[in-house]
């Protein structure tokens, strides 16, 4: 595949959103054509689950049917947006991906590693991302920061050592998988966190990495 796949990833707060804006227009400005998308999401069938995801009205879910319902949405977003657009040259930029699995379904939840994997490889083949940039800050903060921006949803109603557990598997992924991850001080100022990237975007897109 000629494009390069990108995911940012983050916990609750740590300013993926306004990031990922950050990443795309620099993308752009280096000449990449791309395509920015999230999960779940990306199509209208995962849009659909994502609502259903979110909604703090469905505690019901079961954390198993929650699991196979992000790789649901990831199996079509893989199939309609991610692989085209990789063949077709494209960069893609995407707000969360498997990680976001292992870190949430894995970390917080409590499944096995191992059961992701299995749905993982299945699911995915060999599609991983190229870079992944991880937006780290503390829990505390992080929750803080989310609480003021929206009313929370079905995650962010969880308690703090749900969180808790979310971060350190991330940072944990980021341990085992030191090539391509690149983890950002997300606790800084907006200026700071955007020099952050801009240093790990100018390696990547010179071939460095």
């Amino acid at each position: 595949m000629v494009g390069k796949f990108i995911t940012v990833e983050g916990g609750e707060g740590a300013g993926k959103s306004t990031n990922l804006d950050f990443i795309h227009q620099y993308l752009l400005q280096a000449g990449k054509k791309v395509v920015m998308t999230r999960e779940p999401g990306g199509t209208p069938v995962g849009e659909k689950i994502r609502e259903l995801l979110l909604d703090k009205q469905q505690a019901s879910i079961s954390d198993n049917a929650e699991l196979l319902l992000m790789f649901a949405a990831r199996a079509q977003h893989l199939e309609q947006v991610i692989l085209p657009a990789l063949q077709a040259g494209s960069w893609v930029l995407c707000d969360r991906f498997t990680d976001a699995t292992y870190a949430y379904q894995g970390g917080g939840r409590g499944i096995d590693n191992a059961r992701i994997a299995t749905i993982e490889n299945w699911v995915q083949g060999e599609i991983r991302p190229d870079l992944t940039v991880l937006l780290d800050l503390p829990i505390e903060e992080g929750l803080k920061r989310a609480g003021e921006r929206s009313e929370p949803d079905r995650f962010e109603q969880e308690k703090h050592d749900f969180f808790h557990r979310v971060r350190q598997a991330y940072l944990d992924l980021a341990k085992t998988n030191p090539e391509r991850y690149r983890i950002v001080d997300a606790s800084t100022s907006l200026v700071d966190v955007q020099k952050q990237i801009s240093h790990i975007l100018e390696t990547f897109c010179a071939g460095k990495e």
